[in-house]
């Protein structure tokens, strides 16, 4: 029998033809070596109950034997065709259904395109420059989108600070950052930059923190007022918080949304999704040669990502489903204060059933900076205990899927107990 490679040689090989032995994305040294239902195997054969599930899109779980026998049907027939297909219209149909927002779609292959047109079109429809977003917000890798994600240093609000190499100074000029979860600053900004900005893009969720109530009506409100075309990064939230999204859930409906994730069914498949006024600026035909935004991508649409996410949206509009998710997201929960509680360590859950985390810090955080200053050592020692414990998942998201079992909690609160543990010997 072939010896297995162990992961310490496969990162050694990585290093070797990989900038930071990595793909850019996680731990360079952990590499996934299968994943069924709600389990990961590494390469040296251990195996975790999987709250990262991708970072969001395997809702279902990995390998789910009605999304695999759809695509396996389907895949003689072709991988991608730089064309149209039916299977690409059926779920633009779906989701364009789904979305309270939708009217048209555009596909795209990852979430971080769906955003850069989405501000894109929002500068074409309005003929404006300036985009409004919120510092920690995560909006994909374009140079706008990096702006003020993570800066470790505070400046004062609304300068933008690049957090990577290689954006102009041009890109800041017209970003222009805001504390989330703050109507007076939000109002006032706007004000202040009346009839120069085109779009404010948000998570409903930022990250992990929850809008407080009315903000996200407000800034549909003051979008309205000014004329900013209104962008929901869904990417996340889209189909995992209820069937129609965090638009859905919270009744606050944008002029735009992007989408990501669980539409692909574990495929590259993102959209950009919205009212068909500023979509038609993708059609030169409809708005003319100076007006129009043009947009390709050679897998954009593709049908093996299409049929994946068909069948994917078909099993999320099963009745109970999202009951389900949000019951065991709330199970999740109930270990860990259980676990906390007693340790008397300073702790908030924050997010929502469906994806969360723990934050060690005495007060609700509300903005990035509120999370920023959390317990760290705290943070990294929950992480690590979980880990050890058979928990795999990010450091900074939980994500509860809907192929956890009762034999998979079970697991998961014994791992939540000895968190529990080290995070109280460290207090």
């Amino acid at each position: 029998m072939q010896r297995m490679t162990t992961q310490a040689e496969w990162a050694a090989r990585a290093k070797a033809v990989l900038p930071a032995g990595g793909f850019g994305n996680f731990e360079p040294e952990f590499f996934i070596k299968e994943g069924r239902g709600s389990r990961v195997w590494d390469e040296d054969g251990n195996e975790y109950i999987d709250y990262l599930i991708g970072s969001g899109p395997m809702l279902l779980g990995h390998s789910h034997p009605e999304v695999l026998e759809a695509v396996l049907e389907y895949l003689p027939k072709g991988q991608t065709f730089f064309a149209n297909n039916a299977l690409g219209v059926e779920l633009a149909e779906e989701i364009v259904k789904a979305m309270p927002c939708g009217e048209q779609l555009r596909y795209v292959s990852s979430g971080g395109e769906a955003d850069m047109y989405a501000m894109r079109l929002a500068r074409a429809f309005t003929g404006r420059d300036k985009i409004v977003k919120f510092e920690g917000g995560y909006h994909g890798m374009s140079a706008e989108a990096q702006m003020s994600l993570a800066p470790t240093k505070q400046v004062n609000f609304p300068l933008a600070i690049p957090d990577s190499a290689g954006i102009p100074q041009t890109v800041a000029d017209e970003m222009l950052i805001a504390p989330f979860n703050d109507p007076d600053y939000i109002r006032s900004l706007l004000a202040e930059y009346e009839g120069q900005v085109a779009a404010i893009i948000v998570e409903p969720l930022q990250r992990i923190i929850p809008p407080e109530a009315g903000f996200l009506q407000l800034l549909r409100e003051e979008a309205d007022k000014y004329g900013i075309v209104l962008i929901f990064d869904e990417v996340v939230t889209g189909f995992r918080f209820a069937y129609g999204g965090a638009q859905e859930l919270y009744g606050v409906t944008p002029d735009l949304c992007t989408l990501g994730k669980v539409i692909g069914g574990g495929f590259p498949l993102a959209a950009t999704v919205g009212r068909q006024d500023i979509m038609a600026h993708f059609d030169k035909a409809a708005v003319g040669a100076d007006n129009w935004l043009m947009q390709l991508g050679t897998l954009s649409g593709n049908p093996i990502a299409a049929i994946a996410g068909l069948k994917s949206l078909e099993i999320l509009r099963r009745e109970g489903q999202y009951d389900h998710l949000r019951n065991l997201g709330n199970q999740v929960q109930g270990m860990i204060r259980v676990a906390l509680d007693p340790t008397g360590v300073p702790y908030r859950i924050v997010g929502d059933p469906t994806l969360f985390e723990v934050v060690f810090t005495k007060a609700e955080p509300r903005t990035y900076r509120d999370v920023l200053g959390a317990n760290a050592d705290l943070s990294a020692a929950w992480n690590r205990t979980l880990r050890q414990n058979g928990i795999f998942k990010s450091a900074g998201k939980t994500y509860p899927s809907l192929s956890l079992t009762e034999a998979d909690l079970e697991v998961t609160a014994n791992a939540i107990t000895e968190a529990g543990k080290a995070v109280g010997q460290l207090a």
